[in-house]
């Protein structure tokens, strides 16, 4: 199936996001002039506006490309809660697996003046949650497995993927024949065993494998070893700049460079990659047409300030007729066209 035609089954396909919620808060002014405080920029409030972040912005992405999406995991009882809980009910985003707990929600403030990020302000508890509030997440999860294509596990190392929580959900989702993808977290890699695919960026890549990579064979050479480490059956490293690289477990790896013409902000470009790659594997495609609608979709949100989402609009115009790819005696690509 073309490309483009998998955009026609984004409606049709029904993903499940389990992971760190966050509320995104913007701070939009301009500067003028230096503090007499201090040697920081002084700031005049313009305007402000909310989005849904982590985990919430995965399921942002996938509703925005026209898929329906059911989200999984916690907020505090808080002020910040019920904005963000507000703010996934305008986007039509199902939040009925989000939990209300006495620890505050995930916030991070960025503060923006002239198209620049001057700062942002995190306000957040890592700890991991309660053992109940675990089981209440495993017993939605694997009710709603029966409903969905795809689960996206989006690992932020703020205290909801756990052990006991992938150990149960990780193994339910592939018996039922279910695509997993992981956002990983550098320490958690080793819980990561068996699912379909896993989209580490280069310094997650890195700091799983031991090593830098600085160049392809480096990165080539880190692709191979999580397959093998991790028994997934592809793992796709983000390279900012210079693309992503897709290995998958038969031997095919597949380079594609970036496709950004300016990059404002690249705030929430992992989430989308997650998002549309996950997004594309339940509507049926393969893991090298997943891979480029990410890098796609990708190169859309980063020429936008501040955390953003992609449109089918906006994918389908940036997808052109592609002659037919060369392909190495090991399944490498030898040339691609755009």
């Amino acid at each position: 199936m073309q490309e483009s035609g998998l955009l026609q089954r984004f409606r049709r396909a029904r993903v499940l996001v389990v992971g760190d919620l966050m509320l995104d808060e913007f701070i939009w002014g301009k500067v003028s002039r230096i503090s007499p405080e201090a040697p920081v920029p002084v700031v005049w409030v313009q305007r402000e506006s909310l989005m849904p972040g982590g985990a919430a912005n995965v399921a942002n992405n996938i509703r925005a490309l026209g898929g329906q999406v059911t989200v999984a995991g916690v907020v505090g009882d808080d002020r910040w809660g019920g904005l963000l809980l507000k703010e996934l009910s305008s986007r039509a985003i199902d939040a009925g697996g989000v939990l209300t707990v006495r620890r505050p929600t995930t916030v991070k403030t960025r503060v923006i003046a002239h198209h620049q990020q001057v700062v942002r302000v995190d306000r957040e508890h890592s700890e991991p949650l309660a053992s109940r509030t675990i089981s209440q997440l495993i017993d939605f999860v694997t009710k709603q497995l029966e409903r969905v294509e795809a689960v996206v596990i989006e690992d932020y190392g703020k205290g909801l993927i756990t052990r006991p929580l992938l150990e149960a959900v990780i193994p339910a989702a592939r018996t039922r024949g279910k695509v997993v993808t992981v956002d990983p977290k550098e320490d958690h890699f080793e819980l990561y065993r068996g699912v379909s695919a896993i989209t580490p960026n280069r310094a997650e890549a890195s700091e799983a494998v031991g090593w830098e990579l600085s160049g392809d064979a480096d990165v080539r050479r880190a692709g191979t070893q999580l397959l093998r480490r991790l028994d997934v059956e592809a793992v796709l490293i983000t390279l900012g700049e210079d693309g992503m690289h897709l290995f998958e477990r038969d031997g095919r790896d597949l380079r594609i460079p970036t496709v950004a013409k300016e990059v404002f902000d690249v705030a929430g470009a992992g989430d989308t990659v997650i998002a549309t790659f996950t997004l594309a594997l339940a509507s049926g495609a393969t893991m090298a047409q997943a891979a480029r609608l990410a890098n796609q979709a990708a190169g859309i949100v980063v020429g936008k300030l501040g955390v953003a989402v992609a449109t089918p609009q906006e994918l389908r115009a940036t997808l052109q007729p592609r002659s037919s790819t060369k392909r190495s005696a090991t399944g490498r690509p030898l040339r691609a066209r755009r």
